[in-house]
């Protein structure tokens, strides 16, 4: 080995992912999420798109096309609510920095769109809890229907998911009224629940939380989490009729040995972006749901 092999070496062994050398050994990397930038809608490109409803204000959602993606084609979406602020994981809260969606598509076969929390006085988005409410929801409701009309998403294979916050927000936003929950294929979460626990917000106690989950009337719900069998244990198991139930335990600090590089907190929606078998069935999920026929 010569001493620029061996320097390449000892570096790589310093970095959150693996790096090749090159040669017959190559080594998968790490998914990276697309930045988001102000470019046209294009396939590969994650890019900043705001509503005519919200035209001079900084309310704004993401809009990804996957790298297979062409004008007349017909793709499953997901949509994705993000993360509360949240400094020890280094979540931001906000649109442009959400993972969760990339790395369940891998960026190829799906058109997947971050949905913004629209903050109180409709001029932002929201980067803790809800902002207002009914302006999210109805941001949602107005412009996934235009999403999938423009850019071909098919609206009987559309997915809701998010990352703590937004594995809440799936059910709390996503099921607040029986038009919103009609646009669902399917639902996944990871890290928290909507009604796994009380919090300081309206409606979030779990009577309320079933009245929601009543309106997936028996759909696909994929529970991930560190903890998810804990959610079926300790809330669900009395609720299993209201949806087609699968839960996942995901142990993130063993996929990312934490602490390691970046990835600082085992609360994190990075955890698919790095091969694991975990990963592989929360994907197999997804694909086994697309091949159903609408309920």
């Amino acid at each position: 080995m010569s001493k620029i092999q061996l320097l390449f070496v000892l570096f790589s062994l310093l970095l959150p992912w693996p790096v090749s050398a090159g040669g017959s050994d190559e080594v998968e990397q790490d998914l990276a999420t697309p930045v988001m930038t102000d470019k046209a809608p294009a396939a590969g490109q994650r890019v900043r798109q705001v509503s005519a409803e919200y035209a001079d204000t900084e309310v704004y959602h993401s809009l990804y096309l996957p790298v297979d993606w062409k004008p007349a084609g017909n793709y499953p979406v997901i949509v994705e609510y993000t993360g509360n602020k949240f400094p020890p994981g280094k979540g931001s809260g906000e649109v442009k920095d959400a993972n969760l969606g990339y790395g369940m598509s891998g960026g190829s076969g799906f058109i997947w769109v971050t949905m913004p929390y629209v903050e109180e006085g409709l001029r932002k988005n929201a980067v803790t809890w809800w902002g207002d409410k009914q302006a999210t929801v109805d941001y949602c409701k107005v412009n996934l229907p235009r999403i999938c009309r423009q850019y071909g998403g098919d609206p009987d294979n559309v997915f809701v998911c998010g990352f703590s916050r937004g594995a809440i927000g799936s059910s709390y936003i996503g099921l607040a009224d029986d038009e919103i929950a009609a646009l669902w294929k399917g639902m996944f979460t990871h890290d928290h629940f909507d009604g796994q626990k009380t919090w300081g917000y309206p409606d979030s106690d779990r009577v309320s939380a079933v009245k929601r989950l009543a309106r997936l009337n028996s759909r696909p719900v994929l529970v991930c989490g560190q903890h998810a069998s804990s959610v079926r244990d300790q809330f669900l198991k009395d609720h299993l009729d209201l949806a087609d139930f699968t839960f996942l335990d995901v142990p993130t600090g063993q996929i990312f040995n934490i602490p390691e590089g970046p990835y600082i907190h085992s609360h994190t929606d990075l955890w698919m972006h790095r091969e694991s078998k975990y990963r592989q069935q929360a994907r197999a999920w997804l694909q086994n749901v697309l091949k159903e026929k609408k309920r």
